[in-house]
């Protein structure tokens, strides 16, 4: 009955709110050396459109590269010097636009977003100076130069797969224990429940792992995704989500008692929060305020923004850190919750 008349409601809520093809509350970050009146009223008509959540100014190139390793900017906008001298005197000025390539559809909406508002402004400035200018934006997508897709959904996909076969088999394997009656059998044994519990979790880690392998393999060779990160790492990681993921499957063995009740919960409320709230198809920062704080509890979001900073940006564990915390907490919390409710059950 929740299944019948409840999934339909949380559906349309996440499928109306949480599917969406506008980017908004864009994080903004502005370089201007020029300073002058001409990129004022640039960052102010920026400011001004409803898109534009926050902005903010940076001085040097190295904050620009800091914003972006600390994901504290979608777009940094950087001005040339003596910007409105140039338009006054050549006709002509530039703009660069940087844009975190690792989301190729987000970075075309940023860019065209901000090259309409430069297009209304130049229009503007020209009618109001009763001259003709130009200005140039130049575009430049970081760590994913070509615009590949595969960029975007390879992480995406990781943290899918791994969620569903771990947090599916698991759930279904024990249940079928109990649904057969042999779990009876298994906890008469001289074995202790808790190794019992743990047995049921290894073969899937390690099918997971082997999965993870040739998820590596295949990204790498066939898709041509880079592995600019550390390799260890990133399987340290993964590793860690696996564990999150197969905890989830223990917890859901301790509410349902059937097979098919295992597979329609691991497999309905698993699939939908993960695709719809991981961001690995759509911005989170797009959402719903609500939406937003609900993304937190999904535990492939956090994998998936370890997998593009370490495989594809290439940066080390004093990037992710932040991520594997929160992955480290989530095994922890969600493992102690499941043997202890899953020792109780079957006492």
């Amino acid at each position: 009955m929740l299944i019948l008349f409840g999934m339909p409601i949380v559906q349309i809520i996440l499928f109306g709110f949480a599917v969406t093809t506008e980017v908004q509350n864009i994080r903004l970050a502005v370089l201007d050396s020029s300073n002058d009146q001409a990129t004022t009223e640039i960052v102010h008509e920026l400011k001004a459109n409803p898109y534009f959540g926050s902005v903010m100014y940076v001085h040097t190139t190295e904050e620009i590269n800091k914003t972006f390793l600390e994901n504290k900017a979608d777009i940094v906008l950087t001005f040339e010097e003596n910007f409105q001298q140039n338009l006054l005197h050549t006709g002509s000025a530039s703009i660069q636009l940087l844009v975190d390539g690792t989301d190729p559809n987000m970075c075309k909406i940023l860019v065209g977003y901000v090259t309409n508002i430069l297009a209304v402004y130049q229009q503007k400035y020209a009618t109001s100076e009763n001259t003709t200018i130009q200005i140039n934006p130049h575009v430049k997508m970081l760590y994913n130069p070509q615009t590949k897709s595969a960029y975007n959904f390879v992480p995406g996909v990781m943290g899918l797969i791994l969620m569903l076969i771990c947090a599916m088999m698991t759930s279904i394997s024990i249940v079928r224990e109990k649904e057969t009656g042999t779990m009876e059998v298994l906890l008469v044994s001289p074995i202790k429940p808790l190794y019992i519990v743990f047995a049921k979790m290894v073969p899937y880690f390690v099918l997971s792992c082997v999965n993870l392998a040739t998820i590596l393999l295949l990204s790498v060779y066939v898709l041509g995704v880079p592995m600019s990160g550390n390799l260890g790492l990133l399987v340290a990681i993964s590793m860690l989500f696996i564990l999150v993921a197969l905890s989830i499957g223990l917890l859901i063995s301790t509410v349902v008692d059937t097979q098919v009740a295992a597979m329609l919960v691991s497999g309905m409320i698993l699939m939908m929060p993960v695709i719809l709230l991981s961001g690995m198809i759509y911005t989170i920062e797009s959402m719903p305020v609500p939406l937003q704080y609900a993304s937190h509890i999904i535990p492939a979001k956090w994998y998936i923004l370890c997998v593009k900073k370490v495989m594809i940006e290439g940066l080390g564990i004093h990037a992710v850190y932040h991520e594997v915390i929160i992955l480290f907490i989530m095994a922890f919390v969600l493992l102690t919750i499941s043997i202890k409710l899953f020792k109780d059950r079957l006492q």
